[in-house]
């Protein structure tokens, strides 16, 4: 069982990388929408995204913002729904969370590398 004081981090967390996400998402959509209209094509969209060290930036926040909302999401899912719990519970949502880092900042690095 997870005490009180680390379920309230969790809560937190979990708030905290909402909003981070809502604002992700909005900036994201814009630009992509500004883009598409301004006739700008996908290579041409990765073509100034290539070595700009702000999109980095951006879309490694991003890709975190999903990493640590997913796993605590996943963890809640798993506990309740699911009734796992323990180690084994952790693994799973340390696992994922690790996998979802380590994939979304390759796309990162593919997008701006």
């Amino acid at each position: 069982m997870t005490s009180s004081r680390a379920q309230v981090y969790l809560w937190a967390a979990q708030r905290i990388s909402a909003m981070v996400l809502g604002v992700c998402v909005l900036v994201h959509l814009i630009t992509m929408i500004y883009a598409v209209r301004g006739g700008l094509s996908a290579a041409e969209i990765l073509g100034r995204t290539r070595g700009s060290f702000g999109w980095a930036a951006f879309y490694a926040t991003f890709v975190l913002a999903v990493s640590v909302h997913a796993a605590i999401g996943l963890r809640s899912i798993l506990s309740e729904w699911l009734g796992v719990r323990g180690k084994a519970l952790g693994a799973i949502v340390h696992l994922v969370a690790l996998l979802l880092v380590v994939f979304g900042l390759r796309a990162v690095w593919a997008v701006v590398g």
